[in-house]
């Protein structure tokens, strides 16, 4: 592995596919192949991107040495500090240029791992400086295969160790060991974000995308501060609708394993891992049904099917599978290390390690860009409190973008 990857940024688009709402179904895949692209709703076909100006950008190791690691964030509090989420179960601060020796926290006994199971994301509460609470999201097979949502609590002697008690607030069955979507995220108003895959086999074989009766296929939206073991916030979208789980924010999705807001705008850009053939990334507003299993990106599915778009939310950008396998969501760029990427959406593909960028360039028109093809296989993307950006490989390295 290479210790310093550069990358140019430029405004070079690989290639745009304009796709209108206002048709009410999408006929045959086209003859020619699927190329990446970028969807505007309602407007007509943009021009390809021009290159423009070449800045140079690195991502610099910060830390290696980590098994299979999945997740990076901060705690809010101002220590410094960066939690790196190990999948096997253990949670690891990385601190002032140091590993520490002693996981943060360490529930290898209750995770099952690995595949697409484990321990997949820490979420600390906006409070945490002052109450100590954060929440979990792993997979276990011990009495049931199922994704559960925990609270925890740092230790009230050592601010580096976790208490090992745990609450439970949530316990989701998982038919299949695949699909479990995986992140907690705490969004702007305070609330707890989840995202649950679809539970796994092929195509979707439950309907579980569709049906507002589970929970799976979904982003869940909880209040942490109320409630027993949670309180449903007043303004989620189903909370009035007999036979529907109040929890449910959004659905039609396949597996929503990384999503983030916006720090200026506070929208939430969500990665939806595609089946076969399309990858995409969306933004996520309550209510909202983004497809999946009558849609894969903005493609009728299964591919050659009819499907009318109805009430269905389109993605702003998707690619194929000529450019990788499996997206994983990051962030718009809010730092100041990096001039070249503010206001930039960045993500990448889990399998080809390709980095791109998705640019605003008008109201709901999206250039996206090659930022860089890493080689890395990127499990997540993450901030510290500052805004800097993370990339996290898989294969047990963090690095972060430096001029």
């Amino acid at each position: 592995m290479r210790h310093l990857i550069r990358f140019r940024t430029t405004a070079a688009v690989c290639a745009l596919l304009l796709v209108a709402h206002a048709s009410p179904g999408v006929g045959a895949p086209p003859a020619a192949p699927p190329q990446p692209s970028i969807l505007a709703p309602s407007r007509p076909p943009a021009p390809a991107g021009r290159p423009g100006p070449v800045r140079q950008a690195v991502l610099r190791p910060v830390v290696s040495g980590l098994n299979q690691p999945v997740y990076v964030t901060h705690a809010g509090d101002g220590s410094g500090r960066l939690f790196i989420v190990e999948q096997a179960g253990l949670v690891r601060i990385f601190r002032n240029g140091a590993l520490l020796p002693t996981p943060y926290l360490d529930i290898r006994s209750r995770v099952s791992c690995c595949g697409e199971m484990g321990l997949l994301s820490v979420a600390f509460h906006p409070r945490y400086a002052a109450n100590g609470r954060f929440f979990v999201n792993y997979t276990t097979e011990t009495g049931g295969r199922r994704s559960v949502i925990a609270e925890y609590r740092v230790s009230s002697t050592n601010p580096d160790v976790a208490d090992p008690a745990e609450r439970v607030l949530l316990e989701v069955p998982q038919p299949f060991p695949n699909h479990n979507g995986g992140l907690n995220l705490f969004g702007p108003d305070g609330t707890l974000f989840i995202g649950l895959g679809d539970g796994g086999g092929s195509g979707d074989p439950q309907g579980n995308g569709q049906r507002l009766d589970t929970l799976l296929g979904k982003v869940l939206r909880i209040d942490v501060d109320r409630g027993t073991p949670y309180g449903i916030p007043r303004d989620n979208p189903f909370i009035r609708i007999a036979g529907v789980r109040r929890e449910i924010y959004a659905y039609g999705l396949r597996n929503p394993w990384r999503f983030s807001f916006d720090r200026a705008t506070q929208r939430l850009f969500l990665a939806d891992v595609g089946q076969n053939t399309w990858e995409e990334v969306d933004i996520v507003e309550q209510g909202n049904n983004y497809g999946w299993n009558i849609m894969e990106g903005a493609h009728c599915y299964p591919p050659g099917s009819p499907c009318s778009v109805g009430d269905l939310v389109l993605p702003i950008a998707e690619y194929d599978h000529t450019q990788g396998c499996s997206v994983t969501g990051g962030y718009v760029y809010r730092g100041s290390a990096v001039p070249a990427l503010a206001g930039k959406y960045v993500f990448g593909d889990y399998c080809s390690g390709r980095i791109w960028t998705l640019t605003e360039t008008s109201p709901g028109r999206w250039v996206m860009a090659l930022l860089v093809p890493s080689g890395l296989n990127i499990s997540s993307f993450g901030e510290d409190q500052d805004g800097e950006l993370y990339v996290v490989h898989h294969g047990g390295t963090v690095y972060v973008f430096a001029p």
